[in-house]
């Protein structure tokens, strides 16, 4: 596994592991967009806009990338590298026969229809695929959010399939459609 956490740059955006420093962007970001988010999300866990819960977060962040389980994602725009517009999030883990991930992400309000979340998209999974070595990313997304679904067609994510009531979104279980994107040049890992 890689011994430093990754800065991942494109034409416009950074992507990287969040330090102690971003916790009052991070508090920032969710704050503003909690209203807009909140139809998307999971329930808010208590103490989740405190620094308190922040500082154990980018710890676990931070262990979780270099044992193998993570990798947590900050999208910052390069014009202002200290703000956060949204966030990438690969997760679950899965080596050896599967070799495969979840990836899940949110964009600030301010920041929709500017390309940014495929942008962000595109080069993480690029990192994941080459990088880290994945065979499969999976996403999914609930019906009625058509703007998740573009962003995932326009990567070339396949759908898969349905699943009923698959997560708690906001309090409700929530149907999702299922999708994957296949890494074509993976190779075994020779240890």
């Amino acid at each position: 596994m890689n011994s430093e956490l990754p800065l991942i740059t494109t034409n416009r955006l950074l992507l990287r592991v969040a330090t102690p420093e971003d916790i009052p962007q991070i508090l920032k970001y969710f704050t503003i967009n909690k209203a807009y988010l909140t139809p998307f999300s999971p329930s808010w866990v208590d103490g989740f806009f405190t620094v308190k819960f922040w500082e154990y977060q980018i710890e676990q962040y931070h262990r979780e990338f270099f044992h193998d389980y993570s990798l947590r994602l900050f999208i910052y725009p390069k014009i202002k590298p200290q703000q956060i517009i949204g966030l990438v999030n690969f997760s679950s883990f899965v080596r050896g026969a599967a070799s495969f991930c979840n990836v899940g992400y949110s964009l600030a309000e301010a920041a929709q229809s500017h390309g940014y979340m495929t942008e962000a998209l595109k080069a993480g999974t690029e990192y994941v695929f080459k990088e880290l070595n994945f065979h499969r990313i999976m996403a999914n997304y609930m019906p009625h959010n058509r703007r998740s679904g573009n962003v995932l067609k326009r990567l070339n994510f396949v759908i898969e399939g349905y699943a009923r009531d698959y997560l708690l979104i906001n309090g409700q279980w929530e149907d999702h459609i299922l999708t994957s994107l296949t890494n074509y040049s993976w190779k075994p890992s020779i240890y």
